[in-house]
């Protein structure tokens, strides 16, 4: 069974890269150079057609997109506990959480990154920022996780989410960011996957 990740640092491919971590089995990286274009290269485009990171090739299949790719894993690699079955009532909440971060946190985020004027609300997708951080502040109140005490894949995105965006200063950090990005911060997988990548970035 092999797994190969395509890479760049930094990039939202360090998403999977955790993903990969928490899961455990063995994989590769291919890391893609977007300063000499690789990404717009015939080679990677059949990969990605996008010519972006990630990508992940399992057995031959490929998957793109990291919430996507995410999820995937989570359900191929049921024994890291990261997923929630179909059977399952928490099913729903976890798909929830699993895409709100692409298709809320970061667009809002990126909106206030670029010191854009929101759009109308009823226009995009996501509402404002305001209203994407309260739910997602709620959420988070309780904890320690999106789904109480199961951590799963939705962390993960969402985790990722959050810690770019307070670094950055395009999130505010409210109490119960902090705490939970605490929290992240404290897993091994996490750790490892970070230390890799610093390590590609001194290698430079």
């Amino acid at each position: 069974m092999s797994l190969t990740l395509y890479h760049a640092v930094p990039s939202r491919s360090a998403i999977v890269r955790w993903m990969l971590e928490e899961i455990g089995a063995p994989y590769e990286v291919r890391l893609i150079d977007f300063k000499s274009g690789e990404n717009r290269q015939p080679e990677y485009l059949k990969i990605n057609p996008m010519g972006k990171v990630p990508a992940l090739e399992h057995d031959g299949v490929v998957i793109t997109e990291a919430a996507a790719i995410c999820c995937y894993l989570a359900d191929a690699f049921p024994e890291a506990r990261l997923n929630v079955p179909v059977n399952d009532r928490r099913r729903g909440p976890y798909l929830k959480w699993l895409f709100f971060g692409p298709s809320c946190v970061e667009p809002a985020t990126v909106e206030v990154m670029l010191k854009r004027e929101p759009g109308p609300r009823g226009q995009v997708g996501w509402g404002d920022q305001e209203s994407v951080l309260k739910v997602l502040a709620e959420a988070l109140h309780e904890g320690p996780w999106l789904l109480g005490d199961h951590f799963s894949a939705a962390d993960v995105v969402i985790g990722s989410g959050l810690r770019w965006g307070m670094m950055t200063k395009a999130i505010p950090e409210k109490p119960e960011f902090i705490s939970y990005v605490k929290r992240l911060a404290e897993r091994p997988a996490l750790a490892r996957a970070m230390q890799k990548d610093a390590e590609v970035m001194n290698a430079r």
